[in-house]
């Protein structure tokens, strides 16, 4: 069983009602990290028959407005969502298929300095590196080996 004392202190410092669809789309992204609506709403759906997609979706915008959950914008796909925020990390996706890993910043935050910040105080930087993960290499590889 996952300890979510730490969420339930969070939902009280935003001001959040603790229910039990709340409490379960965060145990949830906290088990299965970079989730899409669909997967958090099938999972929390077999927890709490009763809940609906729209209570899904209501909840992940007020957890994402306040910072408890951020939300994935990856080009050409649904959004993901997860609870590690507040340390300017960045992802990895690949092309083929849509494997998501997080990746740490090098050196300090934000990972990338624009040329010209136009007078603003830069504090964040969302990058998102697009690529094949290692199963999907090896498996071009095989395909490609057997095209020979």
């Amino acid at each position: 069983m996952l300890n979510l004392k730490p969420y339930k202190n969070l939902l009280k410092q935003h001001e959040l009602s603790l229910t039990a669809v709340r409490l379960a789309v965060l145990e949830t992204l906290e088990i299965h990290p970079h989730s899409d609506a669909d997967k958090i709403f099938n999972i929390v759906k077999n927890k709490i028959a009763t809940t609906s997609k729209q209570a899904i979706y209501k909840n992940l915008n007020a957890l994402a407005e306040r910072g408890i959950i951020r939300e994935i914008k990856p080009k050409g796909r649904s959004s993901l969502y997860e609870t590690r925020t507040g340390d300017n990390h960045h992802h990895l996706v690949c092309r083929q298929c849509g494997a998501v890993r997080d990746t740490d910043c090098f050196d300090h935050a934000p990972c990338l300095e624009p040329m010209c910040n136009h007078g603003f105080k830069v504090d964040e930087a969302e990058v998102i590196f697009w690529g094949l993960c290692p199963p999907c290499q090896k498996n071009l590889i095989k395909t490609e080996r057997k095209e020979k």
